[in-house]
C-alpha cells in the first residue's frame, strides 16, 4: 500500500542546483511592441517582467485556480483529485501507520531536528531567520517550506541582473509569485476544512472542524490546517514553473518528482500530514503554476527560429 502511496505521489522540485540551469542569452529584439530576447531550442521570446507583477497578477491567480475544475473539461480533473483524496482519506490512519512503521524499518527518525544558523534576538523568544536540518526527515521536510522556492527565485533574479537575461528574471518572477498565490489558496481552504494535523488528532483519520475562528486558528493551528498540504502545493508549483520555464532540461521533472514523493512520505513520517491532503495541493500546485507561465507565453505564441 505504502509503495502505492508513493507512486502516487511522486511529485516533485528541483531545489538545489537553480543556478546551473542554463540560461541562453542572445541580443535583444523588438518584437510584438516590447523589447524580448529568443532563446535558442525553445521557440519562444522572454520579455523583461514587469516590476511587483507578482504581487499584481496574485488576483488573476487565486480567481484562475478557483474557476479551473469548472471550466469545460475541467469536471475531469475535479473527478480525478475528488476520487483520490476520498479513498486516500478513507485509508489515512493506517496509511500513516504505515508509514511511521516503515520510517522506524529504515532508521528515518519521526521527530524534527534542526540547528539554527541565524536569529535574532527578541524578549519572549528568538527570530529563527535560518536553521539546518540534522536528521534525513527534516531535510526533506525543509524541502517543501517556502523560503526554498524564494530562495530559488532569489539565485535566478541574480542571474538575470548580472547577464540582462529576461528569461531568468522571468523565472524569478513567476516563483515569486508562485509562492505567494500557493500561500494564498492553502490558507483559504484550511480555514475552510478545519482538519486535524495526525500529530494532533483526537480521532482516527483526524477530525474536521469547518470553519474556525480566526482568534482559534491562530492560537491552535494544527488542530485545523492539515488540508491541503501548503508544502507539496508549493513544491508542485516551483517544480511546474521551473520545467515549463526550461522545457530543455528533461531532468528537472524525474528530480523534482522523486524529490517531492521522499517529502510526501517524510510529512507522514513525522505526522504532520495525511496521504489525504495531498492530491489537492498536487493539483493546486500545477493549475498554479500552469496559470502563471501561460500568462507570460502569450506574447510567445510565434515561435522564434535561431
Amino acid at each position: 500500500m505504502l509503495r502505492r502511496l508513493l507512486a502516487l505521489h511522486l511529485t516533485g522540485i528541483l531545489i538545489l542546483l537553480s543556478p546551473a540551469l542554463p540560461a541562453q542569452q542572445t541580443d535583444s529584439i523588438n518584437a510584438l511592441s516590447v523589447s524580448t530576447q529568443p532563446v535558442s531550442g525553445t521557440g519562444h521570446l522572454y520579455a523583461k517582467p514587469r516590476p511587483f507583477a507578482f504581487i499584481t497578477n496574485l488576483p488573476k491567480d487565486v480567481w484562475g485556480i478557483s474557476k479551473s475544475p469548472f471550466q469545460k473539461n475541467g469536471w475531469k480533473g475535479l473527478l480525478a483529485v475528488a476520487g483520490s483524496t476520498a479513498i486516500l482519506i478513507h485509508y489515512d490512519q493506517p496509511l500513516l501507520d504505515g508509514a511511521m512503521q516503515m520510517g522506524r524499518n529504515i532508521h528515518w527518525q519521526p521527530q524534527t531536528d534542526y540547528k539554527v544558523v541565524l536569529s535574532i534576538k527578541k524578549t519572549g523568544g528568538d527570530i529563527k531567520l535560518f536553521k539546518m536540518p540534522r536528521n534525513v526527515n527534516s531535510a526533506f521536510y525543509t524541502l517543501g517550506e517556502g523560503w526554498i522556492g524564494v530562495a530559488i527565485g532569489g539565485g535566478f533574479w541574480l542571474q538575470g541582473k548580472i547577464a540582462n537575461n529576461y528569461r531568468s528574471l522571468q523565472t524569478a518572477s513567476d516563483l515569486m509569485e508562485g509562492f505567494c498565490s500557493a500561500a494564498i489558496v492553502t490558507q483559504v481552504v484550511k480555514r475552510v476544512t478545519g482538519r486535524e494535523s495526525p500529530f494532533e488528532r483526537t480521532a482516527p483519520g483526524g477530525r474536521w472542524r469547518p470553519f474556525p475562528s480566526f482568534k482559534e486558528f491562530g492560537t491552535n493551528t494544527s488542530s485545523y490546517d492539515a488540508f491541503p498540504s501548503g508544502h507539496l502545493a508549493t513544491m508542485m508549483t516551483t517544480v511546474c514553473i521551473l520545467a515549463d520555464n526550461y522545457p530543455e532540461n528533461k531532468w528537472i521533472k524525474p528530480i523534482g518528482y522523486t524529490l517531492i514523493g521522499l517529502t510526501s512520505f517524510a510529512m507522514m513520517n513525522t505526522e504532520v500530514h495525511w496521504a489525504g491532503d495531498y492530491p489537492l495541493a498536487l493539483a493546486m500546485g500545477y493549475l498554479n503554476a500552469k496559470i502563471i507561465t501561460a500568462r507570460h507565453k502569450k506574447i510567445n505564441r510565434q515561435p522564434v527560429v535561431l
